[in-house]
């Protein structure tokens, strides 16, 4: 199939899902107390965008997302190259860390509330602790595909530990990261959202878990609409780059 009807395609299956949620609420097929239509939900959409409550919402949650990247990213990718290029360490964390990424986070998240208690810290190190397993784990494997025989090369000409990770390992593994950058954000995202609905006085977790506890069912889907909007934006400015690092691949 060609790109362009490929494209065709998949605008003709968002279509029909679109048209979908407009016309089955109206025509009764759908509870429209469950499910408004779609012209409704982007009408509050546009209505809550304007609140100054939903506006402070954002940009606490955006605060708390771009912090939590900002430790997670660094610390696990860091990590997950020790661990690959030392064998010991390798053998020493490896196990504990498969351990450690095979438990569901969420049943950490009361102990982080009893340590930094109900708000931002809180929200901050519980997503950032989500988060940064993806990428060590991810790190760990982007250093396994770099070859062994470009290290070599470079180590015969003399290039010392920090030429050899700069000038070799980061671009063989600067398009697996940018991958693993767009993984850890659905982490770093659903951490934060998790952390909002369940314990917190602000963020628009907040305000989504308050709109479905009352039954405001255009508001909520305006609000899932709002996360994944800025989700997609998100995942398509990372696969752009990603892209464009194509080329680096050895």
């Amino acid at each position: 199939m060609s790109r362009s009807a490929l494209i065709l395609t998949r605008l003709a299956l968002l279509a029909m899902v679109l048209a979908a949620w407009e016309w089955l609420p109206r025509w009764a097929i759908v509870n429209a107390a469950l499910l408004p239509p779609l012209s409704d939900v982007l009408a509050m959409f546009v209505t809550i965008l304007g609140r100054s409550q939903v506006q402070e919402a954002v940009a606490v949650t955006a605060g708390e997302v771009v912090l939590a990247f900002m430790f997670a990213v660094p610390i696990g990718a860091c990590v997950g190259v020790l661990v690959a290029e030392s064998e010991y360490f390798g053998q020493i964390f490896r196990p504990m860390l498969f351990y450690v990424f095979s438990i569901p986070k969420s049943i950490f998240l009361p102990m982080f509330i009893l340590v930094f208690g109900i708000g931002f810290a809180q929200k901050v190190a519980y997503a950032a602790f989500s988060t940064v397993f993806i990428v060590i784990m991810s790190a760990a494997a982007a250093v396994g595909s770099v070859k062994a025989d470009h290290v070599l090369v470079a180590r015969s000409y003399g290039a010392t530990r920090a030429q050899v990770l700069t000038r070799v390992y980061v671009p063989s593994m600067l398009p697996f990261l940018l991958e693993t950058l767009r993984i850890s954000m659905i982490f770093n995202l659903t951490g934060v959202m998790i952390a909002e609905m369940y314990a917190s006085r602000s963020g628009i977790g907040q305000l989504i878990a308050s709109w479905g506890e009352n039954f405001q069912m255009p508001q909520l889907f305006a609000g899932v609409m709002l996360l994944a909007a800025a989700a997609i934006a998100f995942n398509e400015t990372v696969r752009w780059l990603e892209a464009r690092c194509s080329t680096w691949r050895t």
